[in-house]
């Protein structure tokens, strides 16, 4: 049986930790205007933007490849600014049992903030390659999502 497997990335940004939490807490909707090039569309098909429980659709390319997700809001914590989405279905499914993101934003002194992404994962069978494209897909919206917060 594959065991469950976690990998992570850390990347600090300049935007405030309440700017960027708030995009990906529930103003998702501005992702694909700002890397339009990354997410081509992200709804939500059932609740709504900023809920526990609610499921969003991605459409995006990672490392090349158009790729589909549905996920679920798992779990939010306004305090520690963390937000832990479930896949529940679509592309990565077919490489990996299971598969959790979190994202957690954290002020620092200085103006800065750190962002710090985990995926928590079951690959499907021992071919299935660790999730890596999606840690080098976060770090690449990260940077994005500072730089449009900046711009604004």
């Amino acid at each position: 049986m594959a065991q469950i497997a976690k990998m992570q990335v850390e990347a600090e940004i300049k935007a405030s930790a309440e700017k960027f939490y708030e995009v990906f807490r529930s103003k998702g909707y501005l992702l694909p205007k700002i890397c339009p090039e990354m997410i081509s569309d992200l709804r939500v098909i059932e609740g709504d933007w900023g809920t526990v429980g609610s499921v969003k659709q991605w459409t995006y390319v990672a490392a090349g490849n158009s790729e589909i997700a549905k996920e679920t809001v798992e779990a939010m914590d306004v305090k520690t600014k963390s937000l832990t989405f479930k896949t529940v279905d679509g592309s990565m499914l077919k490489v990996y049992k299971n598969i959790k993101t979190t994202v957690q934003v954290t002020a620092k002194g200085g103006g800065c903030s750190s962002v710090k992404w985990s995926i928590e994962y079951e690959k499907l069978n021992e071919d299935s390659p660790p999730p890596n494209k999606y840690l080098d897909f976060v770090v690449i919206l990260t940077k994005k999502v500072d730089a449009y917060l900046l711009k604004a």
